[in-house]
């Protein structure tokens, strides 16, 4: 191996000296694990937890912990199905839902969950098609070859193929998924508790929540049967105890590049921030209109204010100019390192300052992307459909290689599930963010540019909105598949009023988009996998990638940690939840809990810390110990894990779980879950 700087080797040992690191299965460092824990994860015992861990296809982790497909998941990973099952005669999210028979679970709509089965390096694959080539020829070889590479992949319905770029495109895997779309609600609990403390507490710690959930995967309406599966660990986790999260982190940024960081720090993340404080304004002026309108509006809400919190914690990160000064100098050092040999000078120099171009093509271009592509819609349900059937019904004309990658044929069962979903559509919602997008549109690109005088014509943001909402026929799940059927004809010939606002957008969103793929996207990517090789000559690969939505497997412990000068102790009990409870909201207990307080062992832990590294997507991952034994299941990370984006500080970054006993104490005292406890084996008792 090239010879390391001194630098670089302090760099990797440090590395190893923490519980830090996002691992890939295929490279999980258990020798790592057993020098400081006494514990060698097996090839066998890997197998077994990546075949019980579950991805919910949008954004969480899951676990399966039957054998009769059931599965466990975090409340606000399942806030949506709930929200949508939910009517205004029956609310389920403020009651709460339990289906005490295999009747009673109810479908959720558009809901699809991942077990990863299989996975393969196409790296050499990828990289032969695209040697030698630069901009839109990179990105358009480099796209055939994964749309290829998938479309072999996926041979039936229910397999899902994604390759995945690793060590920012030093090497690609693809993943194999088994994919089940007909997923069912089994328990729920109410909001009320599932996230008590509600924004004042997110990120917070001590924290008393009770969010999970469980809901049931199906194969040919059957309850679908797993070989593997997590059991329950007879006591939970424990002070100090060994702990595993495995879960699918959907993106951090810790190996992107000081130009890539800046313009992060100075655009990306205040343009944000500024864009949900106002969606946030709009959504607390909708829900004082009336209860229907808050509970409508509920689930949006929840995200904004969860993305708003999480988002200004890394903005914090990088404008703390400490933590800045350690990502110059870590690369710095690197591309020092990089000098140091005319060969590698030469072979890997440039890439930097190409990347810092190419940051600057996005500097200039990011507001036109925002708004016309990346945030078009801003959320709305109806004008998504009505671009996913305008692009449908071009893009499956096209050969498989050279359609967005997003209509490949790997992808067409995702994207059916999602068009055809029966979820319910409200108007009053759908009018108000159509407004707001319009408005932003007329706002930010101008009254006289061409594209908003297309779209806009001499209607004002809200007339539009209200003209397109109210005569569209899109909200009907049978419209639009007719329409997705009848191909690019009856899409075309369509005069839907959702379809030609689509429409009067389309052209200018494609092209820039294209711009940006050709000209920033590509560069990217192409610079970004010559850092990564360099890294490799550097490391090899004693370094973990970049989160990427995909499986991976942390490893750390039960422990508490410092704040404000204060010792944080790492686990809390139920008696802390009622101590802390006000009775008015988000401190307000629901009935069901403030009932049951007489049978309930208050000492019992309900939620705990640990040192294992997540991010956000690790949302209703497992955590268990050596024995594969589920030991609670994570929903947070503390204050300081916000951060965690860009790198992991392990004497501060904390995981925050649901502890295992207080899930049992809830599901037997509070909900008399009795059919739920006999399936994890935990019936009787109490």
């Amino acid at each position: 191996m090239t010879r390391l700087l001194p630098v670089l080797f302090l760099l990797a040992a440090g590395l190893a000296r923490a519980d830090e690191g996002m691992w890939t299965f295929n490279n999980f460092p258990s020798e790592l694990v057993k020098a400081r824990y006494g514990f060698a994860p097996s090839p066998e015992w890997l197998k077994k937890v990546r075949l019980s861990a579950a991805r919910i296809a949008g954004g969480c982790s899951a676990s399966f912990v039957s054998p009769n497909g059931l599965v466990m998941t975090n409340h606000h990973c399942v806030r949506e199905c709930v929200q949508q099952l939910s009517t205004p005669q029956s609310d389920f999210i403020v009651k709460g839902f339990y289906a005490a028979t295999a009747q009673q679970e109810k479908q959720c709509p558009a809901f699809e969950v991942n077990k990863l089965v299989d996975i393969s390096d196409v790296t050499d694959a990828v990289m032969r098609v695209v040697q030698g080539k630069e901009g839109a020829a990179f990105r358009d070889a480099q796209r055939a070859e994964i749309a290829r590479l998938e479309k072999a992949c996926a041979t039936a319905p229910d397999i899902r193929c994604d390759v995945v770029t690793l060590y920012q495109g030093g090497m690609y895997n693809l993943y194999k998924y088994q994919r089940f779309q007909d997923v069912r609600l089994v328990f729920a609990p109410e909001e009320a508790i599932a996230f008590f403390g509600g924004d004042p507490d997110n990120f917070e710690f001590p924290r008393y929540d009770y969010d999970v959930s469980f809901v049931r995967v199906y194969q040919d309406g059957k309850p679908a049967k797993l070989d593997d599966y997590f059991r329950w660990s007879p006591q939970g986790a424990q002070p100090g105890e060994l702990t595993f999260v495995a879960g699918h982190p959907g993106g951090t940024s810790r190996l992107l590049t000081v130009a890539q960081l800046q313009y992060q720090r100075d655009y990306a993340l205040p343009e944000r921030l500024v864009q949900l404080a106002q969606l946030r304004g709009l959504l607390d002026e909708f829900q004082q209109r009336g209860p229907e309108f808050t509970r409508i509006s509920n689930n949006l809400k929840f995200g904004v204010e969860n993305s708003y919190k999480a988002l200004v914690g890394r903005r914090e990160a990088l404008v703390n100019r400490e933590f800045f000064a350690t990502k110059v100098a870590e690369e710095q050092k690197l591309r020092d390192w990089v000098k140091a040999d005319p060969e590698r000078q030469k072979r890997y120099g440039q890439a930097w300052d190409n990347i810092a171009r190419a940051t600057d093509t996005l500097r200039d271009m990011r507001i036109r992307l925002r708004i016309l592509e990346q945030g078009a819609g801003t959320g709305s349900d109806l004008f998504g459909y009505a671009r996913q059937l305008v692009r449908a019904a071009e893009e499956q004309a096209k050969p498989n290689e050279q359609r967005l990658e997003e209509y490949a044929e790997a992808r067409k069962p995702e994207l059916e599930q999602q068009l055809f979903s029966p979820a319910p559509v409200y108007p009053k919602l759908e009018e108000a963010l159509l407004t707001f997008y319009l408005t932003k549109l007329r706002e930010q690109l101008g009254p006289d540019d061409p594209v908003v005088k297309k779209v806009l014509g001499k209607q004002s943001p809200q007339a539009l909105a209200r003209k397109a909402v109210a005569g569209t026929r899109l909200a009907s799940p049978q419209v639009r598949r007719q329409l997705y059927q009848g191909g690019a004809a009856a899409v075309r010939d369509s005069k839907d009023p959702m379809l030609e606002l689509v429409r009067s957008l389309d052209e200018e969103a494609r092209a820039i988009r294209k711009r940006y793929e050709d000209q920033v996207d590509s560069v990217i990517d192409k610079n970004g996998e010559l850092i990564a090789r360099a890294r490799f000559e550097a490391y090899g690969t004693s370094i973990y990638p970049d989160a990427t939505f995909t499986l991976r497997l942390s490893f750390g412990q039960v422990k508490g940690f410092e704040h404000n000068g204060k010792q944080v102790e790492p686990l809390t009990r139920i008696a802390g939840l009622f101590e802390r409870a006000t009775g008015e909201d988000p401190f307000r207990l629901p009935p069901s809990w403030l009932q049951a307080r007489p049978r309930l062992d208050l000492q019992t832990p309900f939620n705990f810390v640990s040192t294992n590294d997540i991010i956000g997507g690790n949302s209703g991952s497992p955590i268990f110990n050596k024995d594969a034994e589920i030991v609670g299941i994570v929903f947070d990370g503390n204050i300081y894990s916000l951060g965690g984006e860009y790198g992991f500080d392990e004497s501060l970054n904390r995981t925050v779980s649901v502890h295992s006993q207080g899930i049992l104490e809830g599901l037997r005292k509070v909900y008399n879950a009795r059919r739920l406890l006999d399936e994890l084996g935990q019936g009787g008792g109490g």
